[in-house]
Order: structure tokens, then sequence, then C-alpha cells
């Protein structure tokens, strides 16, 4: 199967900040667009969005869930799964998510490639916080 070459990716800013020049609105290009894409996706709750409930996680329902292998595993599968189905620029290398017992908190690690860019492979890590009211 011969390999893929694909053009550059680009996505808006969702923090909607104008270019000091041109006055449009930021641009994620390549693999900041990505990024963004990914972490967006795992930081979703299924039923979150309006027109595709099927898109997200169940990432924050288990934050509050009591920390052990199991959860960590099927929080790992389910993101790989969200990320598989939804975010066709990449191929997920590995997924790992950690529970740290004393602050209820969730360590979430992801390898990725991008696909059809000569990049070396990408990683994303990020710690979710149960909200404090």
């Amino acid at each position: 199967m011969p390999t893929s070459i694909s053009r550059a990716f680009k996505d808006i800013s969702l923090s909607f900040t104008r270019h000091p020049v041109t006055n449009d609105i930021t641009i994620l290009k390549n693999e900041d667009a990505i990024k963004k894409s990914v972490t967006n996706l795992c930081r979703t709750s299924v039923n979150e969005r309006f027109f595709n409930p099927l898109i997200g996680t169940r990432i924050g329902e288990s934050l509050f869930e009591i920390n052990d292998p199991d959860i960590a595993e099927f929080l790992e599968e389910d993101i790989e799964n969200t990320l598989k189905n939804n975010e066709p620029r990449i191929k997920v290398k590995s997924v790992v998510a950690k529970a740290l017992m004393d602050s209820n908190e969730l360590e979430i690690k992801i390898e990725y490639d991008i696909v059809g860019l000569p990049l070396p492979l990408q990683n994303i890590e990020f710690l979710l916080q149960p909200s404090k009211l």
C-alpha cells in the first residue's frame, strides 16, 4: 500500500485571539492543530455535543470513581476508540491513563503519529482534576 502524503492541516484557535498583524482569528497549523483536536476530543464528554452526542469520552465521569487499574484500563480503551473513530489525521500508538490516588486526579499520556506528514512521534500529556466548587 503506498504511503499517502497529505496537505497541511489548519484549524482555527478556539480561544478566538486575534493575529497582531492581520487582525484575523489565529490559526493553528499541522501538529498544533491536531494536538488541540486530540485534547478537545479527550476532554469532551459523551452527549456534550448537540449534533453528534456519540463523540467524547467518559473521563469526566471517572474522576470521582474509586481509583483502580480497571478504571484506568477502561479509560485507555475509551480514549483510544474515540481518537480512532473521530480523528483520521492520526494513528494512535499508545494511551496510558494513570489514576493518582491521593489527589483524585487522572494523568493521561497519548502517543500518536500524524498520517501523511513526516514528523516524529507526537506526545500529549495532561492532568485532569475534579472541579472545585
